[in-house]
C-alpha cells in the first residue's frame, strides 16, 4: 500500500539537437538511463512504461517495443499513449492513476521524437488534398499545409478580437528569449529584441519565423512512484489533475477554437485544493507567441483581453508577476511537446534554474494542447 501521493522523482533530459542525428528509441533510453540515475532507482524496481512520440509514420517512431529496445521485461503496465500535444499530461495522470490503485509501484513517462532527418527535413509534406477528405482535404488543397498557416487564421483572428498588434506577438517572443538565456538547455540562447523579432521573416502573416516553436531531435523521461522507498528526497508531488476534450468543428459559426480548456485546469486546482493565485509558476503549452496569449485567458490566469497588456508589461518574463513558460518554452527552449513544460516545472521546483529560477517556487501548473484545441490537459504540482 503507499503511503505518499504520486510524485515525480526522477527526471532525465538528453542534449537536444537542431541538427539531424539520433534516433528516437536511441534517445528514449538515454533518457530513461538518466531519470533513473536521477532517482536513484535500479531499473529492476520500475514495473510501468508509458510511451509517447510525435504523430506521423517514421521508421523510428517510439512505442511499445521501446519496453524490449531498454532492456524492461515483467512489466505491470505498458502503453502507448497519444493525445497529440497533451500526451505528456495524460501519460503522467495515467501512472498516477496506477500507483494510486497499487497497480504499480514505479511508472516511467517517456517522449521522444526525432524529426529532424538528414534527408528530407522536419515535418511532413503535402501533395494536393493527399486523398483527405472533408474540411482537411480542403485545407490542403488550398495550400494550408500543416500548423503554422492554421495559427496564422487563429493569430489573425486574435488579435482582431482583442484589439491586440504585432507588439503583443513580439512580447511573448521576446519574454520566451529572455527566459532560454538562462537555460542551459534552450537551442535559441542568442539576445533577442523587438527590431531582432521584426526583422525574423513572416511565415504566414502575422506569425514570423521568431513567433514558431523549432522542432528539435531530443527526449525527456520522467519516474513517478507513491513509495517512501523509492527515489531520494526531491519528491515532485502530483496534487491535481484534470483533462477536458472539445474536440473543435471546423466550419463557420463553430465555437471559438481555443474555449473549452478551462475546466482541466478547475480539476486539477480543485482535486489540488488551490486556487489560481497558489500557482507560483506556469508552464503553457506554446507551440506559438498567440498560444500563450489565448491559453492565459481561456485559463483563467488573467482576466479576458488582458495577456496581451500583460506580456507587453513584462509580467510573463524573468522578474514578472506571472512567470511562463520558465525555461523559454518551445518557442526558444526545446519543443518536445507536453514534456517541455513539464520538465521546466520540475526544474523549477526542485529549485535547479540556476539562472532562471523562481524564487520560492513550490507549485507549478502545466498545460498541455492537442491538436487545434482539441484537447486540453493540466497538472497542478507542488514540492513535497
Amino acid at each position: 500500500m503507499s503511503t505518499r501521493e504520486p510524485a515525480i522523482v526522477g527526471l532525465g533530459v538528453t542534449a537536444m539537437s537542431t541538427a539531424p542525428g539520433g534516433e528516437a528509441s536511441v534517445l528514449a533510453i538515454e533518457a530513461i538511463a538518466a531519470a533513473l540515475a536521477d532517482a536513484g532507482v535500479d531499473r529492476s524496481d520500475v514495473d510501468g512504461l508509458l510511451v509517447g512520440s510525435s504523430q506521423g509514420v517514421r521508421p523510428d517512431r517510439v512505442g511499445v517495443q521501446l519496453a524490449a529496445q531498454a532492456g524492461f521485461g515483467d512489466l505491470r503496465l505498458l502503453e502507448h499513449v497519444e493525445i497529440k500535444g497533451a500526451t505528456t499530461v495524460a501519460m503522467v495522470e495515467r501512472a498516477v492513476l496506477a500507483l494510486r490503485s497499487g497497480t504499480a509501484r514505479a511508472v516511467l513517462c517517456v517522449f521522444a521524437d526525432a524529426p529532424i532527418r538528414a534527408r528530407g527535413g522536419a515535418g511532413s509534406t503535402y501533395a494536393h488534398s493527399g486523398g483527405v477528405s472533408g474540411v482537411r482535404g480542403l485545407e490542403r488543397a488550398s495550400g494550408v499545409l500543416g500548423s503554422v498557416p492554421t495559427y496564422a487564421l487563429l493569430a489573425a483572428r486574435w488579435l482582431h478580437v482583442t484589439g491586440g498588434g504585432t507588439e503583443d506577438l513580439c512580447a511573448v517572443a521576446l519574454a520566451a528569449r529572455a527566459w532560454a538565456l538562462g537555460n542551459p538547455a534552450a537551442v535559441q540562447r542568442t539576445p533577442l529584441d523587438a527590431d531582432g523579432y521584426l526583422t525574423s521573416p513572416l511565415v504566414a502573416a502575422p506569425l514570423r519565423r521568431l513567433d514558431c516553436a523549432r522542432p528539435v531531435n531530443g527526449a525527456v523521461a520522467v519516474l513517478l512512484t507513491a513509495d517512501p522507498a523509492l527515489g531520494g528526497p526531491q519528491r515532485i508531488v502530483v496534487r491535481g489533475t484534470g483533462r477536458a476534450h472539445p474536440v473543435r468543428r471546423r466550419r463557420a459559426g463553430a465555437e471559438s477554437w481555443f474555449g473549452g480548456g478551462r475546466p482541466a485546469v478547475d480539476a486539477a486546482l480543485a482535486e489540488a485544493g488551490m486556487t489560481r493565485a497558489d500557482v507560483d509558476v506556469i508552464e503553457l503549452y506554446d507551440p506559438f507567441t498567440v498560444v500563450t496569449l489565448a491559453l492565459l485567458e481561456e485559463y483563467g490566469l488573467c482576466a479576458a483581453g488582458e495577456a496581451g497588456a500583460l506580456a507587453r508589461a513584462g509580467a510573463l518574463g524573468p522578474g514578472g508577476e506571472l512567470p511562463t513558460n520558465t525555461g523559454g518554452g518551445q518557442l526558444s527552449g526545446f519543443y518536445l511537446q507536453g514534456m517541455t513544460p513539464l520538465a521546466e516545472a520540475v526544474v523549477q521546483l526542485r529549485g535547479a534554474g540556476g539562472d532562471r529560477q523562481v524564487p520560492d517556487a513550490a507549485t507549478a501548473l502545466v498545460g498541455g494542447l492537442g491538436g487545434r484545441s482539441d484537447h486540453h490537459a493540466c497538472l497542478v504540482l507542488e514540492v513535497a
